[in-house]
């Protein structure tokens, strides 16, 4: 099953059906993401994989923010905190770096998402592969994903 199939169906699973859009320009990067969509760069979900004493994280940041990775060690109340590997992100999430969305992932993943998200109405994330986003209202996003809200970024 293709990436954006396995992503659609387990969304729908939360009664959630994503418009995923294909941009042939790619969106693996936010700044990418945010020229293909056309939307401001903190509309941008990153979903990025850490590894927290041992244990996988998602942390969900806006595009214009840099990740505070002392601030997220304090509210994992982690003494290690380390990028995920490429193959951490995929055996974690069962999606590849660029394409990792939000939710749907084969097994449940302590989320933290960036409070700065909620300053707006909708925001895009990725759906499962490097050339595809859907939009999302954040409150939506922040239910399907159950996670823990924070202020957890620098802005770039």
């Amino acid at each position: 099953m293709k990436a954006n199939d396995r992503f659609r169906e387990a969304s729908q699973a939360w009664g959630f059906h994503p418009e995923i859009q294909h941009f042939p320009e790619g969106t693996r990067t936010a700044a990418d993401a945010a020229k293909a969509v056309g939307c401001e760069l903190g509309q941008i979900v990153k979903s990025l994989v850490f590894v927290a004493d041992n244990t996988p994280v998602l942390i969900l940041a806006s595009g214009k923010n840099r990740v505070d990775e002392k601030r997220v060690m304090e509210i994992l109340n982690a003494e290690n905190l380390t990028i995920g590997k490429p193959e951490v992100v995929k055996t974690t999430t069962g999606f590849s770096i660029g394409g990792t969305p939000p939710f749907g992932h084969p097994q449940q993943i302590q989320t933290i998402m960036d409070a700065d998200l909620n300053a707006y109405d909708q925001v895009w994330a990725a759906a499962g592969t490097p050339d595809s986003c859907f939009p999302i209202v954040p409150t939506k996003l922040y239910e399907i994903t159950n996670a823990t809200v924070a202020e957890i970024s620098e802005s770039l």
